[in-house]
């Protein structure tokens, strides 16, 4: 069955119910609303302890202020909370009401049928972080002289010792965390623990930069500091997948993962990964490139995280011209998988808000991206988009000499409630194609073609349809969405 994730920037989302706002101030209506739209999961990011050494560090890094003023002109500290992924403690802010009002909340959400998901940041700490004392050796451990010799790479936390930042192979370290050693053993079975204690909070939880606890990835940046008694780090995650399920059976991982790690991250057991291909070429406008990413198997494509917007990427409809941006929609939550979506999408937020931040600008929804949301996100949410047979189709030349089909992406989708065909131009300019439909038993007789966006309705022979093939000629960024009926 494809889902449907709902992500919510909760320190953002609470600022904007009154200042002190807590989860129990959440309204039920509010509630009652994503349940009305079919969510399955509701994402909460940012609801565990920062230290304050990183909010001090998120409220003094110029480049840090100089980003934030740019989406917060009237600026003021309190508008900094530091960023959700310095974590010192997995259990959930006093501030926004503890783990008894998070507790209240998951009740509240089961009572719609909507599970809760939470991060869990698995490669790095913020700098306040009680193991930097009780058990140094959990981080990789420098020298005042390594310190004064790479400042960007080694830091003095509070605690006095001296540590390497956190950070990704292909950058400097992140300033305001800790770099976790999973070369030990004992780091790893603690790690675990955090693990254990997040799913008892939770229905799931989504896995920050998955991929940097792969061996081949973890030794390539931190090898060098490895202890002459420090293991080799296998995959943190199979073991650790596996321990969380023997508790929670249903309990479900998704992967924030890059770099082509997709597949080997879903063997270890992960339920879902990010699709940053396929939005990458949907930014790019690469139609062709599209279609040959979604040539790969279902057992793949219905285990994609597929999004156009999340707190890491810019607002979507500060990307792409309205039109591009109901095409891209149109793609990406009528293709298999977890339609990801995030809080002040579907009214067309422009502003990507810093993850450090507490407050967002007040934004007018955008009418034209609102009511398209509308439209498409109950034929995305309805039984036939979510367990109908998909198929990606081949567009075919109009004729001979037009190679404007290259431009188009088609999708069959087949349920007994519902026959769905996408045919979307997504292209700065007209072109025109042929949909040559399957051979299928359901498709017999006249075939009415009612399009769910426009509303209009034309008639074809299905014997047509599976030789000849429908003609399209759509405009820039175009579409149609047909229901199929035979008459």
């Amino acid at each position: 069955m494809n889902r449907s994730l709902y992500q919510i920037n909760t320190r953002v989302f609470l600022s904007s119910l009154g200042r002190g706002a807590t989860l129990d101030d959440i309204p039920d209506s509010f509630l009652d609303q994503l349940a009305s739209k079919g969510f399955d999961w509701v994402w909460l990011l940012g609801v565990w302890q920062v230290g304050p050494t990183g909010r001090f560090l998120s409220r003094t890094l110029p480049e840090w202020r100089k980003e934030y003023a740019q989406v917060l002109p009237d600026l003021s500290d309190a508008d900094i909370a530091g960023s959700p992924f310095a974590v010192v403690g997995y259990h959930v802010d006093q501030a926004i009401g503890g783990d008894r009002a998070l507790a209240q909340l998951r009740e509240r959400l089961h009572k719609r049928g909507i599970k809760l998901m939470l991060d869990f940041v698995p490669n790095h700490v913020g700098h306040d972080h009680p193991w930097t004392s009780s058990h140094p050796e959990f981080f990789f451990q420098g020298t005042q002289a390594d310190l004064q010799r790479d400042p960007r790479r080694w830091v003095q936390a509070p605690s006095g010792g001296i540590f390497a930042l956190g950070r990704d192979p292909n950058f400097p370290g992140w300033p305001d965390t800790l770099q976790l050693n999973y070369f030990s053993g004992a780091l790893r079975e603690a790690m675990l623990d955090e693990l254990l204690s997040v799913g008892r909070r939770c229905d799931g939880v989504r896995c920050d930069m998955a991929m940097l606890l792969e061996p081949e990835v973890f030794s390539r940046t931190w090898g060098e500091l490895r202890g002459a008694g420090d293991e080799a780090p296998p995959s943190f995650w199979p073991n650790a997948i596996s321990a969380v399920r023997a508790e929670h059976p249903e309990f479900l991982f998704l992967a924030e993962v890059y770099w082509n790690y997709e597949w080997k991250l879903l063997e270890h057991g992960f339920d879902y990964a990010y699709d940053k291909t396929l939005y990458d070429r949907l930014m790019s406008l690469r139609a062709k490139e599209v279609h040959e990413h979604l040539i790969a198997p279902l057992s793949f494509q219905s285990r994609m995280a597929r999004f156009l917007e999340n707190h890491d990427e810019p607002r979507v409809a500060s990307r792409l011209p309205v039109a591009a941006h109901k095409a891209a929609a149109a793609l990406t939550y009528l293709a298999p998988g977890l339609r990801f979506f995030f809080d002040g999408q579907l009214e067309g937020r422009r502003t990507r808000v810093p993850v450090h931040l507490n407050r967002a600008p007040k934004e007018k929804a955008h009418a034209e991206i609102s009511d398209f949301y509308k439209l498409l996100l109950p034929i995305v949410q309805s039984l036939p988009c979510r367990v109908g047979a998909w198929n990606l189709l081949d567009p075919r030349p109009a004729w001979e000499g037009n190679p404007t089909h290259q431009n188009y992406l088609c999708y069959l989708i087949e349920h007994p409630l519902d026959h769905l065909l996408l045919v979307v131009n997504y292209a700065s300019y007209r072109g025109q194609c042929s949909v040559r439909l399957p051979h299928r038993g359901w498709l017999d007789g006249t075939v009415e073609l009612r399009d769910r966006i426009s509303r209009d309705r034309l008639r074809q022979s299905s014997n047509e349809l599976q030789s000849k093939g429908l003609f399209v000629d759509l405009p820039e960024w175009g579409m149609h969405l047909f229901s199929l009926e035979c008459l």
